[in-house]
């Protein structure tokens, strides 16, 4: 794709990175055919390929509107146009630097300011979890869109005792939501990890991974969230303390692996981030070199699942084979659905932002997931787990919480 960008633009990192991204494109369409957004809407403009051109026009001086953004804003940023793409196209990239531009130029209405802001503010606040908690009780009085996003969380249970004792030890997420919405996979992570040897700390320090400021029109915030991140996590691993950084919500994973690209223009934080890197690990990752270990420990095989596999997941961390390799080594009983490539609909804040389209993706993803008539559905985001339950009677559960159950039943 030709370009010529404006006087403002071409001197710029995003626009040096912007342009290269750009003559990537060769207008195949290829793109269209797996984009969630274009399935349901059939415009064009809702498609990688369109919202690409709409990028592309304000780079080169044309005036992004509120229907600009609107387009960007349908975008799930699921990455699936980037696993098609034959020319290699980092869309990720490419609209993050889109919406930062439009957003810097378009004022958006006071209801979709307060909601944003309202959403970034809390969901990183110590005040989440008691919040969270009133909701389940005045859960039947909130909006549908609220409604369907809170349940009762299932129970922790108890925790390893003494997981300092382990010669293995590994760093954990201080994730801003999944401890108050569902503690029941964080402590299902720290007891399978236990029983193999692994002993877990969070560092001081640490926080929110950035993915929700990041993508709440306040990036520099969410990097700023990423620098405290590298401060807390690289002098431990670096030092031998740690081995690695285990995760076990791949929407943090995608975002926390994607910490090099995002602050390779800060001086002093572009090298670190790039070292911090290869002790970044999921929790299929980490434990698909134990998994018979694992499996001579499980006093049960677990029963017949779908496993529905997050786009953080397959499309920006390319761990779904991984994954099913190692639920399959575990025993699980996968059942193959159609349309597993697409998106739920969930994208982090987007089933709020977006409730309509979400629920259609939901939906759909739905219907393909129970012509299989699992027991369970599993999956590796929280964010998809909530966003599939609150449209099903079938469980939907992280895969480490069926683990765990299998280990100590």
């Amino acid at each position: 794709m030709q370009t010529q960008l404006a006087d403002w633009a071409r001197d710029t990192d995003f626009g040096r990175e912007a342009d290269e991204i750009l003559r990537r494109c060769v207008h195949c369409g290829f793109c269209l055919a797996t984009c969630p957004t274009y399935q349901i809407l059939g415009d064009e403009l809702d498609s990688p390929r369109g919202r690409i051109y709409q990028i592309k026009q304000v780079l080169e001086g044309a005036e992004p509107t509120f229907v600009t953004q609107q387009h960007l804003d349908r975008c799930l940023t699921c990455r699936n146009c980037e696993t098609t793409c034959p020319s290699g196209v980092q869309y990720g990239a490419l609209v993050d630097i889109g919406r930062q531009i439009v957003s810097e130029r378009v004022r958006r209405p006071l209801r979709e300011r307060l909601v944003r802001e309202a959403l970034r503010r809390l969901m990183g606040s110590p005040w989440f979890g008691p919040l969270y908690r009133i909701g389940v009780w005045v859960r039947p009085a909130l909006p549908a869109v609220l409604r369907s996003k809170i349940a009762q969380a299932r129970p922790a249970g108890p925790l390893p005792a003494e997981p300092g004792r382990h010669a293995r030890q590994v760093l954990m997420l201080a994730n801003c939501v999944q401890p108050a919405m569902m503690p029941s996979i964080d402590a299902a992570t720290l007891r399978v990890l236990d029983a193999v040897g692994v002993g877990t700390r969070i560092a001081a320090g640490s926080g929110c991974c950035g993915a929700i400021n990041f993508h709440l029109d306040a990036q520099e915030a969410g990097r700023d969230q990423m620098r405290a991140n590298v401060d807390a996590w690289l002098p431990l691993l670096e030092s031998g303390e740690v081995e690695a950084v285990i995760v076990n919500a791949s929407g943090c994973g995608g975002m926390i692996k994607d910490y090099a690209h995002h602050l390779k223009h800060d001086p002093a934080y572009a090298e670190r981030a790039a070292r911090l890197m290869p002790y970044v690990k999921d929790i299929a990752e980490f434990l698909a070199p134990m998994a018979a270990e694992v499996r001579a420990k499980m006093r049960r095989a677990p029963g017949r699942s779908a496993f529905h596999p997050p786009c953080t997941l397959q499309h920006w961390q390319g761990l779904r084979a991984v994954t099913e390799r190692l639920l399959a080594d575990l025993g699980f009983d996968l059942q193959a659905f159609g349309e597993s490539h697409l998106c739920c609909g969930s994208a982090g804040t987007y089933s709020i932002t977006q409730p309509a389209l979400s629920k259609s993706l939901r939906d759909r993803k739905l219907q393909a997931i129970q012509t299989t008539l699992p027991d369970t559905i599993v999956s590796s985001n929280i964010g998809c787990i909530c966003h599939l339950q609150s449209g099903t009677g079938t469980p939907v559960r992280h895969w480490i919480e069926t683990v765990d159950e299998a280990l100590h039943d």
